[in-house]
């Protein structure tokens, strides 16, 4: 019988104690829609179905009105509110001269969701909606940027929310916030901070992020939209996608050189039309779709920036749907096929490269006009946060959807369309989810 001495055994038990102590991979959810901007969460060690009870509330801590998504970085949560008049229930437009208020910024800490700083500023809201900011802060190393939902943008000290300087978009564009109001959440490249604006030449404007200063702006539009900005790689170049309420847009991200534009919605239908839902890249494919146009499929070049149209939605009849109708949530483009929200709530797996319908379930169990669902891929499953705070584990595969557990996290406080609801994407980091509703802020743990 072989002897192993204490001097053989003694790396191999520390080597297996060490593996042992390995944590689950985690991440923070620095900007919209995570690190890489797709939704994805990629932390590991994450729980295969919910407690009896629910999953744990580690904290809660209270907040004002607004659908700003939560951003979390170096241990800290960064989100926006309003304080300030409301207009009456049921009500969208402000009445005439506005609603004063103030917006905020503010920052709690992410283990306990005790509140460490607040930075506010006098915000009078024209817009329809007044219910608060829209946008999810983007973190970047020691600097923390915000858009405001009246144009108001910020760079801030991430430590002690000092501000280091301010633009307003409508004034330095000459333009009018969009319809309801700025939501086209910041995107940070490279020393960029690049925002949708509006106004003649400045749809989408570029500044520096160490003094605002403007680098370059491009494109005009009547009507702005909402659509975040993209940055992909294709074509041997890295292209900013601006998807406005006339067309889809590959821009140099460096210069604001135009690369290519392809017209969508078609400009012969009547304007401005709605476009929120984030562009979604995979290969050679990009994917955008509208509520009220349904969507378009473009296949982008393999030797230089170009791009043509594979198919596109014909269907302007939200009762009749052609293909899917996405508004709020971001269709989610994996494998070579499409999952997305249409506009009653329905969940629909599409073929990316056909627009071929596969299947379609309701996860509410019944059809609601402009129910939502935020899709999260998280490993080789999803989790699908809707409007009346549910969450949500399911498998999302070309041959149907399969449901593996439900819980409720959070109440809806958002009046709209004669329900409550809460339109705020979450955050994943940390083996938590963190999401927010018009009173109150929380954290909840989702570890295995």
């Amino acid at each position: 019988m072989a002897v192993i001495t204490t001097r053989r055994f003694l790396p191999l038990l520390v080597g297996a104690l060490a593996a042992l102590a390995l944590p689950a991979q985690a991440d923070d959810w620095p900007q919209w829609q995570g690190p890489r901007r797709d939704g994805v969460w990629r932390e590991t060690g994450i729980l295969a179905k919910f407690p009896k009870d629910g999953p744990k509330v580690l904290w809660r801590s209270p907040i004002g009105s607004g659908c700003s998504g939560p951003a979390v970085a170096a241990g800290r949560i960064f989100v926006m509110d309003r304080q300030g008049e409301m207009v009456a229930k049921g009500k969208e437009a402000p009445p005439k001269g506005g609603l004063a208020g103030k917006e905020r910024v503010l920052c709690y800490d992410a283990a306990t969701g005790k509140p460490l700083w607040t930075h506010d500023y006098d915000c009078t809201y024209r817009i329809l909606y007044t219910s608060g900011p829209r946008t999810t802060p983007a973190v970047d190393g020691d600097k923390l940027y915000t858009i405001g939902a009246m144009g108001d943008v910020f760079c801030l000290d991430a430590a002690k929310g000092t501000v280091h300087w301010h633009k307003q978009l409508t004034e330095l564009c000459k333009t009018k916030p969009p319809l309801w109001g700025y939501a086209s959440h910041p995107l940070i490249d490279g020393d960029r901070l690049i925002c949708l604006a509006g106004g003649e030449g400045s749809a989408v404007i570029a500044l520096d992020k160490r003094n605002g200063k403007e680098l370059w702006r491009a494109l005009t539009v009547k009507e702005v939209g909402y659509a975040p900005p993209t940055v992909i790689d294709a074509g041997g170049k890295r292209q900013l996608i601006i998807w406005h309420t006339d067309s889809v847009n590959a821009l140099d991200p460096a210069s604001g050189k135009l690369y290519w534009s392809v017209p969508f919605p078609d400009p012969a239908e009547d304007h401005p039309k709605i476009t929120v839902s984030t562009p979604r890249h995979e290969g050679d494919l990009l994917f955008v779709s509208a509520v009220q146009t349904g969507s378009l499929v473009l296949k982008l070049a393999a030797d230089r920036p170009a791009a043509e149209v594979i198919y596109k939605g014909k269907s302007t009849n939200l009762a009749k749907p052609d293909g899917l109708h996405a508004l709020m949530c971001s269709p989610i483009l994996q494998h070579g096929h499409i999952y997305g929200v249409g506009p009653f709530g329905e969940l629909r797996c599409l073929k990316a490269e056909t627009g071929k319908e596969l299947w379609q379930h309701l996860t509410t169990g019944r059809k609601t006009l402009f129910a939502t669902s935020f899709i999260i891929p998280q490993g080789d499953r999803h989790f699908l946060f809707d409007d009346q705070g549910d969450l949500i584990i399911a498998k999302l595969t070309p041959a149907g959807y399969t449901e593996i557990d439900r819980t409720h996290v959070i109440e809806p406080t958002l009046f709209s369309r004669e329900r409550e609801v809460v339109w705020t994407h979450p955050a994943f980091a940390g083996g938590c989810m963190v999401v927010r509703n018009d009173k109150e802020i929380l954290c909840v743990s989702l570890k295995g």
